[in-house]
């Protein structure tokens, strides 16, 4: 995280959404509840916080498939008998 927990504590933000993305969430509360939570409002910051969420998602989704492609790798390696060349 690129932020403190006591930036965090300072910003209300709750431990549910303490997460990669955190400290794009501080200054876009802090945008919402200046305009009293206008849905046309604070787009620029809305639209920052959900690309970090969406690009940290698809960094999952590759470090697991990377992960499921070297445990079928391993598993492939160890069930296969070795060959003899003679």
């Amino acid at each position: 995280m690129k932020v403190t927990e006591a930036q965090l504590d300072a910003a209300g933000v709750d431990q549910a959404w303490r997460d990669y993305c955190a400290h794009l969430l501080i200054p876009l509360n802090k945008c919402r509840r200046a305009n009293s939570f206008l849905p046309w409002k604070c787009v620029d910051e809305r639209h920052t916080y959900e690309k970090c969420q969406y690009d940290h998602y698809l960094r999952r989704v590759r470090e697991m498939t990377e992960q499921h492609a070297a445990a079928k790798r391993a598993a492939k390696a160890a069930s296969t008998p070795p060959v003899d060349d003679e």
